[in-house]
């Protein structure tokens, strides 16, 4: 895993994912800490390692994308993307 603006997945079998979740103002200090916990939270959940993975980055990017737009990419810290974590779930149980 890559973690960007656009964080991309690859496979050891050459696959690459591009996870369309995020924005810049996810560089901040902290940020990478929650993916970490998110990943290692749903490696115990899902039972498979790139499905894991890729909901982890997806869901952590669309709460730093709610983020963004209730408090601007500027302002988003990492504990701003906990907090806008149930938003995202949310958000995907509803679509």
């Amino acid at each position: 895993m890559l973690k960007a603006y656009r964080t991309l997945i690859a496979t050891p079998d050459g696959r690459v994912f591009i996870n369309p979740t995020g924005n810049p103002g996810m560089a901040t200090a902290g940020s990478g800490d929650v993916l970490s916990g998110m990943i290692a939270s749903m490696i115990v959940q899902e039972k498979n390692l790139l499905e894991a993975i890729l909901a982890a980055v997806y869901i952590h990017g669309l709460s730093g994308d709610i983020g963004a737009e209730k408090l601007g990419e500027k302002a988003l810290t990492a504990g701003d993307i906990i907090r806008y974590l149930p938003s995202g779930l949310k958000l995907l149980e509803s679509e």
